[in-house]
C-alpha cells in the first residue's frame, strides 16, 4: 500500500468538498464549507455492511448531543454509494445495519475526498479509518489513521475536541496528557509551568 506523500498535516486548511450524502434518510448535497462557523469531526470508514464500521457509526450517533453541545457536527465518508449508505441505514442494528444516525453518511464513490484526505488504500480501493478535527474557521487542528481491524474511540475524539476548544479559547494555556474539562492547565513559560508540576 502506497499512500501520497504530499499529506495534510495538522495545521492546515481542510480539503473543501461537495458530495451527496443520506440525511435523515434523504439525499442531500453536503459541502464542508457549509459547516464553517462550527467544528467538523470528519471521519472516513472503509465500507457499508462491514463489521467494525457499524460499531464505530453508531457510537458517534449515539454521542451525537454531546458533540452538538459543544459546537461540533460529525460527518461520516466511506466510498460507497448514497443508495448503499441508504439501504445500510434502513437496516436494524441487530442485523450489522446501522438504523437512523444523527449525522450525514456522505458518499466518496469517486473516492476523491478519500484522496485528498490521504487515506485512500489505493491498493485496496477503499478508506483507512481516518479521522479528523477541523476547527471552526476550516482547519484541521488534529488528525489519526488506524488500520482496518480496529476502530476509533468516540470517548477520546470528544476528549481531544474539548482539549483544542479550550486552548483556542483560552491560548496562554495548554492542556497536559489526559486533560479533561476541568482539570488543572499549563502555562507555556519555564518558569509558571512549575506551578503546574508542583501541584501535581
Amino acid at each position: 500500500m502506497t499512500l501520497a506523500t504530499d499529506s495534510l498535516r495538522v495545521g492546515q486548511t481542510a480539503p473543501e468538498f461537495s458530495a451527496e450524502a443520506v440525511v435523515d434518510q434523504e439525499f442531500k448535497t453536503v459541502k464542508l464549507s457549509d459547516y464553517r462557523g462550527k467544528y467538523v469531526v470528519l471521519f472516513f470508514y472503509p465500507l457499508d455492511f462491514t463489521f467494525v464500521c457499524p460499531t464505530e457509526i453508531t457510537a458517534f450517533s449515539d454521542r451525537h448531543a454531546d458533540f452538538k453541545a459543544i459546537n461540533t457536527e460529525i460527518l461520516g465518508v466511506s466510498v460507497d454509494s448514497v443508495f448503499s449508505h441508504l439501504a445500510w441505514i434502513q437496516s436494524d442494528r441487530k442485523t450489522g445495519g446501522v438504523g437512523d444516525l444523527n449525522y450525514p453518511l456522505v458518499a466518496d464513490i469517486k473516492k476523491e475526498i478519500s484522496a485528498a484526505y490521504n487515506v485512500l488504500d489505493p491498493d485496496a480501493g477503499i478508506a483507512l479509518r481516518g479521522l479528523f478535527i477541523i476547527d471552526k474557521d476550516g482547519v484541521i487542528q488534529h488528525a489519526t489513521i488506524n488500520n482496518l481491524s480496529f476502530g476509533r474511540s468516540v470517548d477520546e475524539t470528544l476528549r481531544v475536541l474539548q482539549a483544542i476548544q479550550h486552548v483556542q479559547s483560552h491560548p496562554d494555556e495548554v492542556c497536559p496528557a489526559g486533560w479533561q474539562p476541568g482539570d488543572k492547565t499549563m502555562t507555556p513559560d519555564p518558569v509558571k509551568s512549575k506551578d503546574f508540576f508542583a501541584a501535581v
